[in-house]
């Protein structure tokens, strides 16, 4: 198809062509009808399994096809790639399935896992470099190594060709979908730099454009509802990166002008609650997915009132969880649902204090999760950081009644954020 961006550009997008060159590379992840979703909201939900992906990924869509299309000169003087993600994973393998040499470039602190994930999946085909503390500049150094030499850049999504490429996922939903449902009325598409909501939206805009497509991004990183507001991409100052594979401080400009003009909507969803989202799928559906690929059904609740009766894809777009961030997942899960509080508490400087805070301010229902003196000393007396978890959200009230009964000295510091990072 040719997209048009705006009046003096237009960009190529061969969406049938890619899905030829993905065949026997990329699995064509199941379409699947949910039925406890579609019970809570009272509609079909389907969801693509984008997790189930062969790098638990998307993204190896796009980084194959654009790669898929350098000539062999290009892919003997190499390729590179910036990511401490799931970009990086379908680069590696990209590498190892054309025989390229590729060199990824990863901040410090990424993770050991996702090192070895990326090492795994590329071998010997590619090598790994750790620099900077931030992926701006790590990105910024990998694109300085492909100009000195020689080799070529192959972005996390602002290219046409691996807008192309993850446009399949949009090709393999309309394809996959049940006759007998009718035509799919919602999709619903988690946001990072653009590269897979321009894709699917550019598909669906030709081949279905009575389906709507909606984007979702993390609140913490609102990059793409930001640009759309401004009327072009602006750089965030500064973003939450815990839901990391959607997490960036700037949209494409590529992408930013696909978007414009194939999204319906934007959603932005709170970091708490894409963690209840990521236990609920785990717990009820055994579905591991990682932050970002949690996005769409968290999402659902923000336009429950407008989806009754009508048919949904939510797109789980990875699967890359390390189960170390299980904890903290768990925690800003229960702080998002009003369950789990921290109370900075200056305990009287008398013997039994504790006792009588335990025996008259928790009820038989609260738990203490934490308990630490903020200050050294021998005696059960002074500033004490306090974590409660309560069996209900309405129980905080109580709690907090109960505090300024018995005249307890306390400050609630989940309402401080900055008290609250420093502490917690």
């Amino acid at each position: 198809m040719i997209f048009s961006m705006h009046a003096t550009t237009m960009i190529h997008i061969d969406i049938a062509t890619a899905m030829q060159r993905l065949r026997g590379v990329v699995e064509r992840t199941p379409l699947v009808f949910n039925r406890t979703l579609s019970n809570r909201y009272q509609c079909n939900i389907f969801l693509k399994r984008e997790d189930l992906q062969i790098v638990r990924s998307y993204k190896i869509r796009g980084a194959y096809n654009m790669m898929s299309t350098l000539s062999a000169d290009e892919l003997q003087r190499g390729v590179v790639c910036a990511s401490a993600g799931n970009h990086a994973q379908g680069f590696a393998y990209s590498c190892k399935a054309l025989g390229a040499h590729g060199v990824v470039f990863m901040p410090t602190i990424t993770p050991k896992q996702k090192i070895k994930q990326t090492q795994r999946f590329g071998e010997t085909a590619i090598r790994i470099e750790l620099v900077g503390d931030t992926f701006d500049e790590c990105a910024e150094q990998a694109k300085l190594y492909t100009e000195s030499h020689s080799m070529t850049f192959i972005p996390p999504f602002d290219h046409h060709r691996i807008v192309e490429g993850q446009a399949t996922v949009g090709l393999e939903i309309h394809e996959d979908f049940p006759e007998e449902y009718g035509v799919i009325d919602m999709i619903l598409v988690p946001v990072g730099g653009g590269g897979l909501s321009a894709g699917i939206g550019s598909y669906f805009t030709q081949y279905s454009p009575h389906t709507r497509i909606i984007g979702v991004e993390p609140e913490g990183a609102p990059s793409m509802h930001t640009a759309l507001r401004h009327g072009e991409p602006i750089t965030l100052n500064s973003i939450d990166r815990f839901v990391d594979g959607a997490a960036v401080k700037r949209v494409g400009t590529l992408t930013y002008n696909i978007c414009k003009e194939v999204l319906n909507d934007m959603l932005t969803i709170p970091e708490g609650h894409v963690c209840t989202t990521i236990l609920q799928l785990y717990n009820e559906h055994a579905i591991v997915v990682e932050p970002a690929g949690a996005l769409t059904v968290a999402g659902l609740e923000a336009i429950k009132d407008r989806i009754i009766g009508k048919n949904v894809v939510c797109i789980l777009s990875g699967g890359n969880n390390d189960i170390d961030r299980m904890p903290e997942i768990k925690e800003r899960s229960l702080q998002y649902e009003g369950l789990k509080h921290y109370f900075l508490v200056n305990f009287a400087q008398r013997p039994g204090a504790l006792k009588e805070f335990v025996t008259n301010v928790l009820s038989p229902t609260d738990d203490i999760t934490r308990f630490e003196y903020m200050q050294k000393t021998n005696k059960e007396s002074g500033p004490a950081l306090v974590g409660i978890e309560l069996q209900h959200r309405s129980h905080a009230d109580d709690l907090r009644a109960r505090m300024r009964k018995f005249h307890v000295d306390a400050v609630e510091i989940n309402k401080d954020d900055k008290l609250f990072g420093y502490l917690i």
